[in-house]
């Protein structure tokens, strides 16, 4: 399980999630890029981590990575911890709120340990993170240790079910003439860092079983529609595929 996380943390490290696309860019150009890019390709995300409810608020973000949420986050006034498995990605987002004046306790931490007393915080938050952690209902369980009783929790996970998981097990199964590979199987070894998980809508909202409130959103992505490393669909496509096909589902919930 090490060996893994030492692999993840190295993957991430590499390329700090948000980043890939403007590896090229000058540094304040790559800032504003990466905004750009990541609201762009996922408008969604305002509606879920709801960014202005957080003023005075502790909030949690567990996996900043390039940083731009957590940004998010302070500008409006939450009081920000943020950690990350990876270093690369702490410097950067640390280096991002500096730039704008703005603080957060921001720490190397693994997600199946945090480093916080029990109720800590009034919102934790995590897009897209604890799907690369081996053991991702441990993580899932320090998110509710860590969130004060009525507190709020906002985290997505991947689809297993999902027109990206179709598209992988094509390319990296079918195409290659070993199509008994299982799905789970294709995206451990060909998505994202190594061992990326996927759920069903069932599996990801039982992986916060003991919340006191949950549900699942899943939301078809521009990753969905994709017909090339940085070609998309229209966005108005996305309307023509059934929710419970799109790449990310939301859990969210209190505790």
């Amino acid at each position: 399980m090490q060996l893994q996380k030492d692999a993840v943390r190295s993957y991430w490290d590499a390329a700090p999630c948000g980043t890939a696309d403007v590896a090229d860019r000058e540094e304040r150009e790559r800032d504003r890029e990466i905004e750009r890019i990541r609201y762009q390709r996922e408008p969604f995300i305002e509606q879920f981590a709801r960014f202005d409810d957080a003023r005075n608020k502790r909030l949690l973000e567990v996996g900043v990575g390039a940083g731009t949420d957590h940004l998010r986050f302070a500008r409006a006034g939450a009081v920000c911890t943020g950690v990350d498995l990876s270093a690369v990605s702490v410097e950067n987002a640390r280096r991002r709120l500096s730039v704008e004046g703005l603080a957060s306790d921001l720490r190397v931490a693994d997600a199946e340990t945090l480093p916080f007393p029990d109720d800590s915080f009034d919102l934790v938050y995590s897009w897209g993170v604890i799907h690369h952690t081996p053991d991702t209902l441990r993580a899932a369980r320090e998110i509710l240790r860590v969130l004060r009783p009525g507190g709020r929790f906002c985290v997505m996970v991947y689809n297993r079910r999902s027109l990206v998981a179709v598209q992988a097990w094509l390319v990296y199964a079918a195409l290659r003439g070993t199509p008994w590979r299982s799905f789970a199987d294709v995206l451990a070894h060909h998505v994202e860092s190594p061992g990326t998980k996927a759920y069903t809508a069932p599996e990801a909202s039982a992986l916060f079983d003991g919340a006191a409130t949950k549900r699942v959103d899943s939301v078809v992505t521009p990753y969905d529609l994709r017909v090339g490393r940085r070609r998309f669909l229209p966005s108005w496509t996305s309307r023509t595929v059934p929710r419970r096909l799109g790449w990310f589902h939301v859990v969210s919930g209190t505790k």
